[in-house]
């Protein structure tokens, strides 16, 4: 079996190399020729552990290799990526581009699979677009969508075991998708169809996002009456069937902050809630901006002095090099834009150098700051030795 994998991003190419070391011949393609030879130079070009002698195992074997362009397989996987544009609509250009570049390459028998994050119908859609332009197959491939569920630094494990939904145009087109993904999933394949399986992410994704956001909403209301929300969050969980999750400072990544605009987009007037959570988690980014804003403003008037101030962390979730989506990233831009007379101290420690900023090690900046603000768990940031007379503020829960 020949699967072509159109995108090698943080979803494409470690489920590329897992199909490859499970004997599946595998050619990826991406349009960013920097990705494309690093991958052939068995260079991970993302953070995640584990796959850098995966990856060199796979493209020395053979069953890997890169390419700016395709070649005829017996599988396509498209995991390119659908941002939302300025207006929170979906931006499905990406896919459709996917589909339209592997249209010239199919035959009868051949399977086409979306595994990017999609409004509902748009396999269907994807489908009409192709027997548009090949009549001649309809009735004679086989397309079908699965979405990954897989969080960023644990990928090795969570896309071979983590049960996967997989739902096809037709019933042949999920059975055929099934046992694909049974080369090399061990988790449970749902079968069920295009639609359903395309709403089941974005319902996952929204699900988190309103969990998120009452947790957030909750570490605001706790600070304006001075109770420790950690402490509160962790005795309301004693009860058997209370589950509250951890506050931080907003919600990033590519899929909690973006996926609930697919269906608040569609279903306007029904997504209430899911709406409203969004807003919530957008405010606490915002909130925390202020809040750090105050803090200078109030050092400033007890010591007459401006103060040095360390931003600890800019991904989106810890110990990862993943800044799409990130509310740390957005806090930082935020706050150095109203103070541009202050001396940042930025930290991101997944990561070598960054287009704006320039990074200070962690245990520098800890050191030389007046003010340390945690915007990211990071494993390195906790039990640092601070010191005293230092103003932190810790909007992630990082252990002092």
């Amino acid at each position: 079996m020949k699967a072509c994998f159109i995108g090698l991003g943080y979803i494409g190419l470690p489920t590329a190399i897992i199909a490859a070391d499970n004997g599946v011949m595998v050619h990826g393609v991406d349009i960013n020729p920097e990705v494309v030879t690093l991958t052939n130079n068995s260079e991970l070009h993302l953070i995640e552990p584990h796959f850098n002698k995966l990856l060199k195992k796979v493209v020395e074997s053979g069953f890997l290799k890169a390419s700016s362009s395709h070649e005829p397989s017996d599988v396509y996987v498209i995991c390119v990526p659908t941002p939302v544009n300025s207006d929170n609509a979906p931006d499905v250009s990406f896919v459709e581009a996917a589909a339209e570049s592997l249209i010239p390459f199919l035959k009868a028998g051949d399977l086409v699979i979306l595994e990017s994050t999609s409004p509902v119908g748009t396999t269907r859609r994807i489908s009409e677009l192709i027997f548009g332009q090949r009549p001649e197959l309809r009735n004679q491939i086989y397309i079908a969508y699965c979405p990954e569920r897989m969080i960023p630094g644990k990928a090795l494990f969570e896309l071979i075991h983590n049960d996967r939904v997989v739902g096809g145009i037709d019933k042949a087109s999920t059975r055929k998708a099934c046992e694909f993904y049974a080369h090399f999933v061990k988790g449970n394949l749902h079968p069920t169809d295009s639609e359903t399986a395309e709403m089941c992410k974005l319902v996952e994704n929204s699900s988190r996002d309103v969990q998120i956001a009452f947790a957030n909403e909750l570490s605001i209301i706790c600070d304006k009456i001075g109770i420790d929300v950690v402490k509160l969050i962790e005795l309301a969980n004693k009860h058997p069937r209370v589950n509250i999750l951890q506050p931080g400072c907003g919600v990033g990544g590519h899929c909690i902050a973006v996926d609930p605009y697919f269906i608040t987009h569609s279903f306007p007037n029904e997504a209430k809630l899911i709406a409203c959570a969004r807003e919530i988690n957008t405010h606490k980014t915002a909130w925390c901006a202020e809040k750090i804003s105050n803090l200078i403003s109030d050092f400033e008037l007890e010591n007459g002095r401006t103060p040095v101030v360390a931003l600890m962390g800019l991904s989106f979730k810890p110990d990862i090099d993943d800044l799409r989506e990130s509310p740390a990233l957005c806090i930082v831009n935020e706050v150095l834009l109203h103070h541009a007379n202050i001396e940042f101290l930025i930290v991101e420690p997944n990561i070598s150098r960054h287009s704006l900023y320039k990074l200070t090690d962690y245990n520098e900046a800890v050191a030389k700051a007046d003010i340390i603000v945690f915007l990211v768990k990071h494993s390195l940031f906790n039990n640092l030795n601070i010191g005293k007379n230092k103003r932190v503020l810790n909007f992630c829960g990082v252990e002092l």
